[in-house]
């Protein structure tokens, strides 16, 4: 997900300091939806009041096999896999050694008053769990292919719950391998099986989203998860078209020339390739279980009002999630294709270029337009790089100023488990002091 994230930075925006926004954003008062849902009253014998914690399945989540409503503010850990960057902490570790690492993770979200995890389940084009369509990943044990000897998935899930702790599982729809190569995938990789479904780009080995099939692949290979285990969201993050690389054109003028016809614009047919992926995912979740939610964690900015000056934020950003990475977030949200939206807002109070305040503002009235939930990605990696020592803090009070935003989502859990500048202990004894809000 944001692998080498400081390496890329002048890739994903422009961040120099004199930069000036376009216009002023004007943000109209957004009134709140007067519908409430019914919140369903537990009696004092299925659970102790003490261990109410709330879930998502029918607005509510097991918690030691009983169930509890639901009334709260998400508060969510990314625990990123790929890379082996928040678990497990490296290849080959013992089945005891991962187990005792992720129950480790569960104990210290709960410590710092948090509620859910987002946990990368497919990577790339391996698995957490057994499957027909990804062998097991190599970040298990070193080898792609290798059966690591438990069920990671079944064993994550039911930890969590125990813990009255939701779990969403996340998914890179499109990429197959951090290299090019195809030298480490498995003999069963979708990548070694059907070599014409792919593409290299970057330095990066991804599925082709030009090529209709690829389609059912991705959605059988999600809905399999749906299926089989008992997870509370399926989520997907911000990778979808790979971020441009400069001087660089992205290999898919065959399928263009293809399945184009119809399009105007090669960008047209690209954005709605993920459109239609996007459909497609959300109809085959909902139809194997309604209750599981389906999100997306996009970059944090749609469009700069400098090039949509109707519906754009005022922002100069150097990547626009609609022209670069062909994901129209807006018109997802306004189709009630995804249940939730978590944009990456990745950046400070006050920075010129994205401003934290100003996306927040954005988000929330385009949000509330829709019946689309809005949780804010939040940059805990950056904490040490920003001036304010309490910028992580303040931003989640800022939030709370607005309805729309229903919680925050932190990157990443080792992040986290630095305390950088005291901001983890600060947020568990500040904002997320409230644990009946949990």
């Amino acid at each position: 997900m944001r692998i080498y994230i400081e390496n890329l930075r002048k890739i994903y925006y422009n961040d120099s300091e004199d930069l000036t926004f376009r216009k002023e954003m004007r943000v109209k008062a957004i009134l709140r939806k007067v519908s409430l849902l019914a919140i369903t009253v537990l009696t004092a014998a299925s659970l102790n009041a003490s261990s109410i914690i709330m879930g998502n399945r029918n607005n509510a989540a097991k918690v030691n096999n009983q169930k509890v409503t639901k009334n709260r503010e998400l508060r969510g850990v990314w625990v990123a896999s790929v890379s082996n960057i928040d678990w497990p902490s490296k290849k080959g570790l013992s089945v005891d050694q991962q187990k005792r690492e992720f129950l480790t993770i569960l104990d210290n979200v709960k410590k710092w008053n948090m509620n859910a995890v987002f946990v990368q389940v497919k990577p790339t084009s391996d698995a957490f769990y057994p499957s027909k369509y990804a062998p097991w990943s190599e970040y298990l044990t070193g080898t792609q292919g290798v059966n690591p000897g438990y069920d990671p998935l079944k064993f994550m899930v039911e930890e969590a719950h125990k813990r009255g702790i939701e779990f969403h599982a996340w998914f890179n729809p499109y990429r197959l391998s951090t290299s090019g190569s195809r030298d480490k995938l498995s003999k069963d990789n979708i990548g070694r099986k059907k070599p014409e479904w792919t593409v290299s780009y970057g330095g990066q080995l991804y599925l082709n989203p030009g090529i209709p099939e690829v389609d059912d692949y991705v959605v059988d290979s999600i809905v399999e998860v749906v299926k089989n285990y008992d997870v509370d969201g399926i989520h997907m993050d911000d990778y979808f078209y790979p971020y441009k690389v400069k001087g660089q054109e992205y290999p898919d003028s065959a399928q263009y020339q293809k399945y184009g016809k119809n399009f105007a614009t090669v960008g047209d047919w690209r954005r709605d390739n993920v459109n239609r992926l996007i459909e497609k995912l959300h109809k085959a979740i909902k139809k194997e279980n309604e209750n599981v939610k389906f999100g997306i964690s996009p970059f944090g900015v749609w469009r700069n009002a400098s090039t949509d000056p109707s519906r754009g934020s005022d922002t100069t950003a150097g990547v626009q999630n609609y022209d670069d990475l062909y994901a129209d977030i807006l018109l997802w949200m306004n189709k009630g294709w995804i249940d939730y939206v978590a944009p990456q807002i990745y950046w400070n109070q006050g920075f010129k270029a994205a401003e934290y305040n100003t996306l927040v503002k954005w988000w929330s009235k385009y949000a509330g337009q829709t019946n689309t939930d809005l949780y804010i990605g939040q940059a805990a990696y950056k904490v040490n790089d920003w001036k304010n020592a309490k910028e992580l803090i303040n931003q989640v009070n800022f939030n709370r100023n607005y309805p729309e935003v229903k919680g925050s989502i932190f990157f990443s859990y080792k992040s986290l488990l630095t305390n950088p500048k005291n901001a983890t202990s600060s947020l568990a004894q500040g904002p997320y002091a409230n644990i009946e809000n949990q």
